[in-house]
């Protein structure tokens, strides 16, 4: 018997989220580890904020959702607010009920912004990486260090000769036509007028130059987990200098490993991390096919 196709929904639901998210879901243990750890931080997030006033977001919740930012990609906070609408498996891990209203992409934004400057997701992540060495997961002899570029929310054309001798009356003044096509632009001569610590840099050789963020993480070997992370300026020594600060907080005296691409091939990087009782295991920079046979003899 075929079954209607009834348009109408029900006015009321007596099924919770809870009960929608399948129990073998990868979020249930990622959520159950966040809790605790959010738990601790309660002493941190009061002297964070007013004994009087309207209430803001609350932090948890907040934290929550931008960790499903992370994990999910979501790559606005617009979106994220739109997937928090109607998302069912977001709503519950951020733990709205299904009638709450979602929060306006402004207000978001100034409480994510509250959060950052009290460096709270270093104290997140710290609880979270006790568990994880509580249960036996981390490697406390070898590590894996690595850095890649983090574009940064500034355009080329905010990227201006620092004596201002490029001003120019704009012909648009909400979207400025600009030509720097044959220019010659450096970080020691222009800077970013939007984001004056942004850097231009390239990944690599015949690679687009972007102005961008260094970002860093260590990961320990055994299970691949990160255990430390950074960001600092585009300079030229960002990955070494990067990688030394964040081995020096490896806890222990006991002498480490430390494996890195050929990026980080330099004898005074390699010098340091022998001082630090680190064994480096680096990949050698090698020289062209081209260079290697102008400098092989001649075959008789």
């Amino acid at each position: 018997m075929r079954g209607a196709d009834h348009q109408q929904s029900g006015m009321f639901s007596y099924i919770s989220a809870e009960e929608r998210v399948p129990k073998d879901h990868p979020l249930r243990a990622i959520r159950a580890m966040i809790d605790v750890a959010l738990r601790n931080m309660g002493p941190q997030f009061e002297a964070m904020y007013a004994r009087v006033g309207r209430p803001s977001i609350a932090p948890e919740k907040l934290l929550r959702a931008l960790l499903l930012q992370v994990l999910y990609t979501v790559r606005s906070e617009r979106m994220l607010m739109e997937q928090l609408n109607y998302n069912l498996l977001f709503r519950w891990f951020v733990g709205m009920n299904l009638d709450d209203a979602v929060w306006d992409v402004t207000v978001f934004t100034k409480n994510r912004e509250r959060l950052l400057a009290a460096d709270v997701a270093k104290t997140l992540f710290a609880p979270v990486l006790a568990q994880a060495r509580s249960r036996e997961l981390l490697s406390s002899e070898h590590f894996t260090v690595d850095g890649t570029l983090i574009e940064a929310w500034a355009s080329h054309k905010s990227f201006k000769r620092k004596d201002g001798s490029d001003q120019q009356p704009p012909d648009d003044p909400g979207n400025p036509t600009v030509d720097f096509h044959g220019e010659q632009r450096s970080n020691a001569t222009h800077q970013s007028t939007s984001d004056p610590e942004a850097r231009l840099a390239r990944k690599g050789a015949g690679k687009e130059a972007k102005l961008s963020y260094a970002g860093h993480v260590l990961m320990e070997n055994r299970n691949g987990l990160a255990v430390n992370g950074c960001v600092n300026l585009a300079a030229g020594r960002a990955e070494p200098e990067a990688a030394v600060a964040m081995v020096e907080e490896i806890a222990g005296r006991q002498r480490i490993t430390l494996g890195a691409d050929k990026g980080y091939d330099r004898k005074e990087f390699v010098q340091e991390l022998r001082d630090h009782q680190v064994t480096p295991h680096i990949a050698r920079k090698r020289t062209s096919c081209l260079q290697r046979c102008k400098s092989d003899p001649p075959r008789r």
